[in-house]
């Protein structure tokens, strides 16, 4: 574990704390542009932009209590990350803590969901559908997340929202992973998507993942895939507060501070963990 800036606001010890916090700075099978390695310092960097009211919540940054475990230490080979992130992340699950994780490129996902129980639904927001079953010789590539997901909660339990970006291999699988396009989005309008995907997934809980690239390169250029007409950061936040109490984690992934020289990705990736974290609170109220 590697100690820095903490996120704002996360001064709570872990006993005491509902959020639990870490960054896992690790981009080692990105098969485009790596540098997301760097996205936990600079999103962590980004949360100091904002005010410590979260005024549409009616929550004050101090609730609900979060506590910023750091970096999990570094490992080359994607199995040797796996390994780390689960003894990292399955205490604070066993203890019930809401868990929000900070890459690193979207391989990071796996072991975290991985440590929940089967009884959770996982949604992804990715330009990509990450459903291939093995990528460059390794099933725990960022390409590979939500195959692993659907692995470990059922097919019937995962869905992808904002893909416009698949393999050939994706679609003709034997297991196809169920998608909304952001086609889809922009025609049926998010409110309709999501609750469709909600109303489809039979476990109540859910677990968010946020590959930044689901959004569009106009909001978020600092990612290592970049992937024209996505989605706009409204509809993500839209995404989180209609999910509401039944979220019970949340990651963001694929930012790379390297091709973010403004910061405007690391803010947003920021704001939205901000937003996960008072949706949170207030189902805790």
């Amino acid at each position: 574990m590697s100690y820095g800036l903490s996120y704002a606001g996360a001064d709570g010890e872990y006993d005491e704390c509902d959020v639990f916090l870490f960054g896992v700075r690790y981009d080692h099978t990105a098969c485009f542009k790596a540098g997301a390695r760097e996205g936990p310092d600079a999103i962590r960097r980004a949360s100091y932009n904002f005010e410590e009211i979260h005024f549409e919540h009616g929550l004050n940054q101090t609730f609900p209590v979060i506590h910023d475990y750091g970096n999990v230490d570094d490992f080359l080979i994607p199995e040797d990350m796996i390994s780390e992130v689960k003894f990292t992340v399955a205490p604070a699950i066993n203890n019930n803590k809401f868990t929000v994780a900070i890459g690193g490129e979207h391989s990071i996902t796996s072991p975290v969901i991985e440590s929940f129980p089967k009884d959770i639904s996982v949604i992804s927001i990715d330009a990509h559908l990450d459903s291939r079953d093995e990528y460059l010789g390794t099933p725990y590539s960022h390409a590979c997340v939500m195959r692993r997901a659907a692995k470990h909660v059922g097919i019937e339990n995962v869905y992808v929202i904002g893909a416009r970006a698949m393999g050939v291999e994706e679609l003709e699988h034997e297991n196809p992973m169920p998608f909304f396009s952001s086609y889809d989005v922009f025609d049926k309008g998010i409110e309709t998507v999501i609750e469709t995907v909600l109303d489809t997934v039979k476990n109540e809980r859910v677990y968010l993942t946020l590959d930044i690239d689901g959004i569009d390169p106009a909001y978020a250029p600092g990612t290592g895939t970049p992937e024209p007409f996505g989605l706009n950061p409204m509809d993500v936040k839209k995404v989180i507060n209609i999910i509401g109490d039944r979220l019970c984690g949340f990651d963001v992934t694929e930012v790379s501070p390297p091709y973010d020289p403004s910061g405007i990705t690391s803010i947003l990736a920021s704001r939205l963990i901000n937003e996960a974290i008072a949706v949170h609170g207030k189902s805790l109220k």
